[in-house]
């Protein structure tokens, strides 16, 4: 049987440094060649630009969050590997900054033919130390990043003074206590610390999530009753505005029969439903439906059992999370005879999105720099990262950019040749105004 191929995952929240520590990885004499899939978060890959030439092979994926929806493109990619492993001695996956690992680390070990082919040898999380206390309080993917760590490296500590860094650390250490951490100044290092970490640890994966190993479903939840008649579903305000739900008839309440009428829902989810105000009913057997839970303080639906017997209900999001409850026509409380937390699709804060400009043409430097000095003055707070190409008029090389909140550095690129002259930003935030910022870049533009 053939050697497995060691997969490192590199990964941290958006300006951490990941772009430097993988061209730190590419460029080393540490003597081994290295395939890397890089995946963006946008419309248009900027990373590539930035990641300096190397022999070594660069996979881009430029079609969402790799957390979210890129797992099958990376199993296909990963495939397509394995036919051409005398090329490369270890594949690196950099994800995206907003990207919770574990779904990635997850395709090691529950796809046959990756698991044969492939040992995952270790995710190694960035940590910006600046701004690292910006993110973790109210972001899960970056805790999580912390959480699937083998390695934390905190990255730029030259920007803040000892103790803070102190104070990260043992932050950190709390949320993970048990992987290895390095104090590094623009990634620097050592490759024994990044490659050859050793091994995944699974059960520490799964003892961070019990439900590592299964399966991604677009609900969180599934339970069982015993309905003799319609009961109500009895939900108060919660953290969504709606909840979508499901009400299939099964046969027992095991956990076996939960998990098999999870399959048979599944595909309901993905496809649009009712939406149903409160008082209506929800039918068994039927399509998605989205209950609306606005302008009020409790909200009753009808599980309209047409018969006596079992019913799973599935809902997009935990019933605690709404105080709910299940009541039958006399307003007893039913007991749930069986439940089940599932795996499910991440989602992400739609305040946070990713903009992607690209115009022809050249800009005036002037403009430009004044434009960035205000974005990042007025923005700062809000704009996680930036990056860019930009065609600067009178200059034969690319100027390249990078800024996370309101720190930004920039230094000359490859030269133009004769290539089309255009400039490409990448800006990933909160509340950001595609429009707005499309103007104002225009606005540097030479006529």
């Amino acid at each position: 049987m053939a050697q497995t191929i060691p997969v490192t995952v590199l990964t941290g929240f958006l300006g951490s440094g990941k772009t430097t520590l993988l061209n730190r990885i590419l460029t080393e004499n540490h003597g081994q060649r290295i395939a890397v899939i890089e995946n963006e978060f946008g419309e248009i890959g900027v990373d590539q630009d930035l990641v300096i030439n190397a022999d070594e092979e660069v996979f881009e994926m430029n079609n969402g969050c790799i957390c979210c929806t890129v797992r099958g493109d990376l199993i296909r990619i990963l495939g397509n590997l394995v036919k051409r492993r005398d090329k490369f001695d270890r594949i690196l996956v950099e994800t995206t900054g907003l990207a919770d690992p574990g779904p990635v680390a997850q395709t090691f070990f529950v796809d046959d033919d990756t698991r044969e082919a492939f040992a995952l040898d270790g995710v190694i999380t960035l940590v910006d130390a600046k701004h690292a206390e910006l993110h973790l309080d109210d972001s899960e993917e970056a805790a999580a990043q912390i959480a699937f760590a083998d390695v934390l490296l905190i990255n730029k500590v030259d920007l803040v003074d000892a103790e803070a860094v102190d104070a990260l650390e043992r932050r950190l250490r709390s949320m993970n206590a048990v992987a290895q951490i390095e104090r590094v100044r623009m990634a620097d290092a050592p490759m024994d610390r990044v490659l050859d970490v050793g091994g995944f640890d699974l059960q520490r994966a799964l003892d961070l999530k019990p439900g590592f190993l299964e399966p991604e479903y677009p609900f969180e939840w599934g339970g069982v009753l015993h309905l003799d008649s319609k009961a109500t579903f009895s939900l108060r305000n919660g953290p969504d505005p709606a909840m979508s739900a499901v009400l299939e008839p099964v046969d027992a309440a095991t956990p076996e029969v939960l998990k098999e009428a999870a399959e048979r829902v599944f595909t309901r989810f993905s496809m649009p439903g009712d939406l149903l105000q409160a008082g209506a009913a929800i039918p068994p057997g039927g399509m998605l439906q989205t209950l609306a839970l606005t302008g009020a303080e409790r909200y009753d639906f009808t599980l309209a059992a047409d018969r006596p017997g079992f019913y799973a209900l599935f809902t997009e999001h935990l019933p605690e999370e709404f105080d709910a409850g299940f009541f039958d026509v006399a307003g007893a409380k039913i007991e749930l005879a069986a439940e089940h937390v599932f795996n499910p699709e991440h989602t992400h804060d739609d305040s946070v999105r990713s903009i992607a400009l690209e115009l022809d043409g050249e800009v005036e430097r002037s403009a430009l720099n004044a434009w960035l000095s205000r974005l990042l003055q007025t923005r700062g707070p809000d704009l996680f990262r930036m990056k860019g190409i930009v065609a600067i008029k009178g200059e034969d090389r690319r100027f390249v950019f990078q800024g996370v909140h309101m720190l930004f550095d920039s230094q000359p690129g490859a030269p133009w040749g004769d290539q089309r002259r255009a400039s490409r930003l990448v800006f990933i935030g909160r509340n950001l105004d595609e429009a707005a910022l499309e103007q104002e870049l225009r606005h540097c533009l030479v006529p």
